[in-house]
């Protein structure tokens, strides 16, 4: 969700690049990404780019909602929203008057595996945007105006997804594929759990989980190495040398297939479908990657699109895409249509999915959907911080810093046989499925989901 405060924030730091470009800016995927460690030993990808006097940083550390604990899912996403409410000598209002006033972008959230935070600023505003970011991180308050403030704005979430078909779809599918599992809980929690949140608990949190031997950082824009290194160190050398992390175990999701039912009163059926996917450091990974773009992650050139969309006119849209973990990988797609087509919608995807199982791509779709990928590497990398976001979470998914230079090659040596096999291998075992909507219960033939068991 976007705080007006922090559109209106967004909207001074458009406003001032633009007053600031000069040039227009030049690929960044042929950049030259530089392994920077600073004078204390605080590591970062680094790209020098003085075309706009902007820089982009993206940082995580490894933890993210897996270090909730199991009866206070969420505390992660309250840390997330509170680090910047006041920190140091500032107080909330001074913090963010700061922020505004120098159009910084300063931001942070909490998802599965990772704690993560955005930085963006104008080259001149440099030194204020990173020691805002320090104080953040090393002295947040939690008054308790804050802490409740944000806490309602956290449980009005959590209230409207109640009624929300397709967050309902998401939680309970996440549920059947994970048990009790932490991937089986949302980062932002639950009504029940972040009322129990207390002070103590995001304390707690912020001392297992930042700190620098977890840290991971990225770094696009105008600033040379030596000024960049000593701003690292200002404002991560502070943190504690170690992380105090929980352990969470590896899981494959729950075998296909399972359907469940969900039923809510609303206009239209929602359908979120899904299986075990292929983790990131598989070697059949690529293989995965692009014969999924093909069935699904395509958009309007995807075989399901066509099936369910353009064919019999079920949906408005469906995708299909893969998701990996640090534990864990899955496919998982959605879909909306109406209540009486519900059944007809399923059968549909699951049809399709058998006969790529089975039979696999074509030759011509192989050859398209490697174009493609290929091609939308360049435009996916277009600003600063794309790039950074990029970097990042290669970092984090264990990739060589030279992948970028890499990645086409290795989209271009997978072959039909390969994308075959993956295709088998992602498919072959049918769907997990939810159903959320008017849909007869019978029809979606619910069933209880057995709790996988941890690898």
């Amino acid at each position: 969700m976007i705080y007006p405060r922090t559109f209106a924030r967004r909207v001074a730091f458009v406003v001032a690049a633009c007053l600031t470009m000069a040039a227009p800016t030049p690929s960044h995927a042929a950049a030259k990404i530089q392994h920077l460690i600073s004078p204390g030993g605080i590591e970062a990808w680094f790209v020098q780019d003085a075309t706009v006097p902007l820089i982009a940083m993206e940082y995580a550390f490894i933890g993210g909602a897996t270090q909730d604990p199991a009866d206070k899912s969420g505390v992660g996403n309250m840390v997330a929203g509170l680090l910047d409410e006041g920190s140091g000598d500032l107080d909330s209002k001074t913090f963010h008057e700061r922020l505004d006033r120098r159009a910084i972008e300063l931001s942070f959230n909490s998802n599965r595996d990772y704690f993560r935070g955005s930085l963006r600023m104008l080259k001149d505003n440099r030194d204020e945007a990173f020691d805002l970011l320090r104080m953040s991180l090393t002295s947040p308050h939690f008054d308790t105006a804050d802490v409740e403030r944000i806490r309602a704005q956290v449980m009005s979430g959590l209230r409207r997804e109640t009624s929300n078909p397709t967050s309902l779809a998401t939680r309970k599918f996440l549920e059947v594929a994970f048990g009790d599992h932490p991937y089986g809980r949302q980062a932002n929690g639950n009504l029940e759990s972040v009322a129990r949140i207390d002070v103590a608990d995001m304390k707690d949190y912020v001392r297992r989980v930042l700190a620098k031997d977890t840290l991971r950082i990225a770094v696009v824009g105008d600033v040379d190495p030596a000024t960049l290194g000593k701003l690292l160190d200002q404002t991560f050398g502070g943190l504690p040398a170690k992380a105090g992390l929980t352990p969470v175990a590896d899981i494959e999701a729950a075998k296909p297939p399972q359907r469940a039912f969900i039923p809510l009163d609303v206009p239209q059926t929602v359908v979120t479908f899904g299986g075990p996917g292929i983790r990131r450091n598989d070697p059949n990974f690529m293989a995965g990657y692009v014969v999924n773009h093909i069935l699904g992650g395509g958009g309007l050139s995807s075989r399901l699109y066509r099936e369910v969309r353009e064919k019999r006119g079920l949906a408005y849209s469906v995708y299909e895409s893969l998701s990996w973990m640090e534990h864990s990988a899955l496919f998982i797609g959605n879909t909306g249509t109406r209540a009486d087509r519900a059944g007809e919608t399923v059968d549909a995807i699951t049809k399709e999915i058998r006969r790529m199982a089975e039979d696999g791509p074509t030759q011509q779709e192989l050859d398209v959907a490697k174009s493609y990928l290929k091609g939308s590497q360049m435009l996916a990398l277009d600003t600063s911080s794309k790039l950074a976001s990029a970097l990042l979470q290669y970092q984090l998914d264990k990739l060589p810093i030279d992948y970028i230079e890499k990645r086409n090659a290795i989209v271009d040596a997978v072959t039909l046989d390969d994308a075959k096999k993956a295709a088998q291998r992602l498919w072959g075992q049918g769907l997990l499925t939810v159903i959320v909507g008017r849909a007869p219960q019978a029809a979606a033939q619910p069933a209880a989901a057995a709790p996988p068991t941890a690898n």
